[in-house]
This record gives structure tokens, C-alpha cells and sequence, in this order.
């Protein structure tokens, strides 16, 4: 029987729990075309601000916890990579907000998920990665599902989403290649210098643009909770669930956020999905989940 003056045990992490985790950190993330859908007026750049507004009070009070009170001192150990990958994640959160208000949720979510495939076209070109012949196979499959459902956005008039959509999915990709650059292990400093850029850009667009901070109550309340439940909450239960699940397992788990999200605006705002979205969309999650699952034969190289 433990002493008082015995060590309180850490609760491991095991296998299940991670698993359960990184399951729920794609149920947040799925909220995302929800919340952006309960927007009334405000545009891509007022509810960037907001949503940084609160991403980044918040994390960095997750930051100092987990570093022990050295908040300052975990962000500057980012480095270079962090700067990179914080300014890629502008682009990748502008995008996806512009994504889903300019085509539909499922859309904008499938082409999210083209990230993979991006950081892996990435790492070969800059870090020198070798890429499975699996993957190689899977990438075509995936690009073939995309142009799919890029010419059902061109014909709906949707193209501008989709292409936002790919710009998000890019700037997730080089996130990822930055963190890898350095072999960054901790990626909430990264998020917090993203939630500071993504911040500072909008409001120097917003007063330069003359188009101001002001938007009804329920914008901002939604914009905020979308940085504290979608992001910062969906990123922490990620990273605790990630150091007992294997790398390439997450990909498939993840793919949470992207079967859910069009599930959610469907049952609670009744959108559908055209014909090609979703043929396209199926194509390109099926080559995420034949990568994963190749992937599972090889030892895993993790990535955070």
C-alpha cells in the first residue's frame, strides 16, 4: 500500500486509451463544418481572429503546464521548424474556413484529407524520403478521386472551395514536413505560433481592408469555441493519444474528422453531397486507408 510520502503513479497510456483518444480528437475536429456553417455574417478573416483569439490563451496555458511553467522555453525549442510550420498552418486554417464557405462540407473535408499525400511529395523532394511503392500507387488512386471532385466543383461553381480546401491540405503538409525538417516532438508550440500569426495576419487584413472586427455575438461565440473544442481541445487529445498508437495507425484513426464531418451538417443542416463528391471522396479515403494498412506491414516511423 502506497505511503503518503510515496510518488503518485502516472496513469500509463496504454495501446486502448490512445486509441480512444485519437477518436475523439477526430470527433472535435469533425465540428469544424458545423461550427462554420452556424456562422451568420462573418467572412474568412474575422473568424480566423476570433478562433485564434481564444486557440492561443488556451494553448499556451497547455504549454506551460506540460512543460513544467517553461511555456516560454518549449515555444523557443520549436525553432525554425515551428516558424515554418506555424506559418503553413495559416494557410491551412484560412483555407479550410474558406473551403467550407464556398463548396459543401464533404467536399471541402475529403480534399482535406489529401494531406498525406502532399507531406509525402514534400518529404521526397526536400528531406530525401523514400516513399512506398504502395504509397506511390495510393497517391495516383487519390489524385484520381480529387479530380473527380474538383470537376464536380468547377461545375457547380464551387472551384474556388476546392482549391482553398487543397491550399489547407497543402499547408497541413508542410506543417507536417517542417515538424519532420527538425524532428519536432512536441507540436502544440507550433500550433500556438500559427494561432499568433493567424491572429496578427487577420487583423492587419481586417483594418487594412476597412472591413473591422465588428460581427454579431453568436459569430464571435462560435469562432471561439471553435479554438477552444475544434482545435485546442481536438489537438491535445491527439497528441496524448499519439505516444500509444503507432504513426501510421493515426492515419486511419484521424480519418474520424473526415467521415464525420459531412455527417454532422447532414443529420443537423440537412446537406447533401453531389454524386461525384462522394464517389470522389471514396476513392481518395480508400487510398488512405490501403497506405495505412501496407503501411502496417513496416515498422512505424513516427511523426510527432
Amino acid at each position: 500500500m502506497a505511503t503518503p510520502t510515496d510518488p503518485v503513479p502516472k496513469p500509463i497510456m496504454t495501446y486502448q486509451r490512445g486509441v480512444v483518444l485519437v477518436l475523439l480528437a477526430g470527433v472535435c475536429w469533425s465540428s469544424f463544418g458545423v461550427g462554420v456553417r452556424l456562422i451568420e455574417v462573418a467572412d474568412v478573416w474575422q473568424i480566423l481572429f476570433y478562433r485564434s483569439l481564444a486557440l492561443t490563451p488556451f494553448l499556451i496555458f497547455v504549454i506551460a503546464v506540460r512543460a513544467g511553467g517553461d511555456a516560454v522555453g518549449a515555444i523557443r525549442r520549436a525553432g525554425w521548424a515551428g516558424v515554418v510550420g506555424g506559418i503553413s498552418l495559416v494557410f491551412a486554417f484560412g483555407g479550410g474556413i474558406y473551403g467550407i464557405q464556398n463548396t459543401t462540407v464533404a467536399n471541402a473535408m475529403f480534399l482535406f484529407a489529401a494531406a498525406p499525400f502532399f507531406a509525402a511529395i514534400l518529404g521526397k523532394l526536400l528531406l530525401k524520403e523514400s516513399v512506398r511503392s504502395g504509397t506511390k500507387w495510393a497517391m495516383l488512386a487519390a489524385t484520381a478521386g480529387i479530380a473527380v471532385m474538383v470537376s464536380e466543383g468547377i461545375s457547380m461553381g464551387h472551384l474556388a472551395g476546392n482549391v482553398a480546401a487543397l491550399v489547407s491540405a497543402l499547408g497541413f503538409a508542410v506543417f507536417t514536413v517542417a515538424l519532420r525538417w527538425r524532428q519536432v516532438e512536441e507540436t502544440m508550440p507550433t500550433v500556438f505560433l500559427a494561432g499568433v500569426f493567424a491572429m496578427g495576419t487577420a487583423a492587419v487584413v481586417l483594418q487594412s481592408t476597412g472591413t473591422g472586427f465588428v460581427v454579431p455575438l453568436n459569430d464571435i461565440l462560435v469562432s471561439l469555441a471553435l479554438g477552444i473544442v475544434q482545435v485546442g481541445a481536438g489537438l491535445i487529445l491527439y497528441s496524448l493519444g499519439a505516444k500509444a498508437v503507432p504513426a501510421v495507425e493515426l492515419t486511419l484513426l484521424s480519418m474520424t474528422e473526415v467521415v464525420l464531418g459531412p455527417i454532422w451538417t447532414w443529420l443537423l443542416m440537412g446537406e447533401t453531397a453531389g454524386v461525384y463528391t462522394l464517389i470522389g471522396g471514396g476513392v481518395l479515403l480508400s487510398a488512405i486507408a490501403a497506405n495505412a494498412l501496407t503501411g502496417l506491414r513496416r515498422k512505424p516511423t513516427p511523426i510527432f
